[in-house]
C-alpha cells in the first residue's frame, strides 16, 4: 500500500494552494456545487480502520451533526458520536479507508469535525485517495493491496478541539477517485469526515437504458432552492426511502397567500423523461398540498450560468398534482405533458404548493448524447 503522506513535521508545497474555509462558510462554499462523496446515506462504506476502541469509525460518515451525551459511558469509556482510537499509538497515525457512495468522484473540499472531542481530539490529519477497481468485488479493500497508489489530496493539517475544520482545493482533482483514506496523527478522535466533490458516474448499459437522471449517484445535483429550513434539498436525490423526516427536503411554514417552494435539479446527464416519482415518505402532517414539475434544456436556453427559477425556458411537464401523506406518487409518461416526443432536458424544477416536505424525487429517462 504505497503512501505519499508526510509526517506532521514535514512541509509540502501543496499546502500553500489549499484555502481554509471558515465553519460558517462551509455550506455556501460547497453546498450547491458539490456533494459529500463519503456520506453514509449515499452508500459509502467503511472498509477498514487501524483501531476504533472507544468509538466506531462508521460514525464519521453519519449525515447528521454530532451530538453529545454527557455522563454516558460504554464498557470501553465515555460515549462519543465519532471515531476514537486508543491512546499511545505506536504507529505514526491511525487510519480509516472509505469507499465512495458514487462510482467515482473528483474532490474539491475536505471537512474534519472534532465536535465534542476536547483533550482527546486528533491533533492533525491528512487525506489520501486512490482509484481502485478489483475483481474481488465492490467491498475489496485497497488498503490490503500493496500495488495501489495513494495520492495525497490534503497534506497534514493541524486540528483543534471541538471545531469544524474545512479546506478547499484550488480546483477539483484531475482524477476521479473511488476510495479515500483519512489519517489521524497520532491518535484520538474525529466526529465527522466530509469529502466534497463532483460525482463521476459510470452509467449502466447503452444510452437507451432507463435510469434515474436526478440521482446523486448518477451525477444529479440540487443547484438552487427557495428554502431548506428543516431538511436539505440534496436529500431528495439520495438512494432509498430514508429513515425519518430528517433525511428529506422540508421548508418552513409559509404564511403568505400564493406561496410556493421550489428546487432546481441539474440532471446527471441530458436526457428524455418518461417517469417521475415524488415520495412523501415519513411526511404525515407536513406534506405539500400539491406539487408541479417543470423542465428546461439549458443547452438551448441562452440564459446565464444556471437556469433562473423565474426564467422563460421552463416548460411545465406535470401540472398541479394533489399529494398524500407518506406515499410514493408515480407519474408515468402518459400524464407528463410536453415531456414526450424524444425531447431532451438538462434541468427540472420541483415546486411544492404551498410548502412542506418531500422525501425523494426521481426523474427516470434515457440519456441523449
Amino acid at each position: 500500500m504505497k503512501s505519499q503522506v508526510p509526517l506532521p513535521s514535514d512541509t509540502d508545497n501543496k499546502s500553500s494552494s489549499i484555502r481554509s474555509v471558515r465553519p460558517e462558510d462551509i455550506q455556501t462554499t460547497f453546498g450547491t456545487e458539490c456533494i459529500d462523496l463519503v456520506s453514509g446515506p449515499l452508500g459509502s462504506t467503511i472498509l477498514s480502520r487501524s483501531d476504533e476502541f472507544f468509538a466506531s469509525a462508521v460514525n464519521l460518515i453519519t449525515a447528521t451533526p454530532p451530538i453529545r451525551k454527557v455522563g454516558v459511558y460504554t464498557p470501553n469509556g465515555a460515549w462519543y458520536d465519532g471515531w476514537e482510537t486508543r491512546r499511545h499509538n505506536p504507529n505514526p497515525f491511525d487510519f480509516v479507508i472509505i469507499k465512495f457512495g458514487v462510482a467515482s468522484g473528483q474532490i474539491l473540499g475536505i471537512e474534519i469535525d472534532t465536535a465534542f472531542f476536547n483533550g482527546n481530539h486528533a491533533p492533525a490529519a491528512a487525506v489520501e485517495a486512490c482509484v481502485y477497481h478489483s475483481l474481488g468485488g465492490e467491498l475489496a479493500d485497497p488498503g490490503k493491496d500493496d500495488e495501489v497508489e495513494w495520492d495525497l489530496v490534503l497534506p497534514t493539517q493541524p486540528c483543534g478541539p471541538s471545531a469544524r475544520h474545512a479546506w478547499r482545493l484550488p480546483h477539483p482533482t484531475e482524477k476521479a477517485y473511488t476510495h479515500a483514506r483519512l489519517l489521524m496523527y497520532p491518535d484520538g478522535g474525529i466526529a465527522r469526515f466530509r469529502l466534497y466533490g463532483l460525482a463521476r458516474p459510470v452509467f449502466p448499459g447503452g444510452i437507451e437504458t432507463v435510469l434515474d437522471l436526478a440521482s446523486l449517484q448518477n451525477g444529479g445535483r440540487a443547484i438552487a432552492f427557495s428554502d431548506q429550513h428543516y431538511g436539505t434539498a440534496s436529500n431528495l436525490l439520495l438512494p432509498g426511502r430514508g429513515i425519518d423526516m430528517g433525511d428529506g427536503w422540508e421548508t418552513k411554514r409559509s404564511r403568505g397567500e400564493g406561496h410556493t417552494d421550489w428546487v432546481i435539479i441539474q440532471l446527471g446527464a441530458r436526457g428524455t423523461i418518461n417517469k417521475i416519482i415524488v415520495d412523501t415518505a415519513h411526511f404525515i402532517g407536513n406534506f405539500p398540498q400539491a406539487i408541479t414539475v417543470k423542465a428546461c434544456d439549458f443547452m438551448e436556453s441562452g440564459e446565464g450560468d444556471q437556469p433562473d427559477w423565474k426564467g422563460d425556458s421552463w416548460v411545465e411537464i406535470l401540472g398541479p398534482q394533489k399529494c398524500r401523506a407518506h406515499y410514493e406518487h408515480v407519474f408515468e409518461e402518459a400524464v407528463l405533458c410536453g415531456a414526450g416526443g424524444g425531447k431532451a432536458w438538462t434541468h427540472v424544477m420541483l415546486t411544492m404548493i404551498p410548502d412542506g416536505g418531500v422525501k425523494r424525487f426521481r426523474v427516470f429517462g434515457s440519456r441523449v448524447v
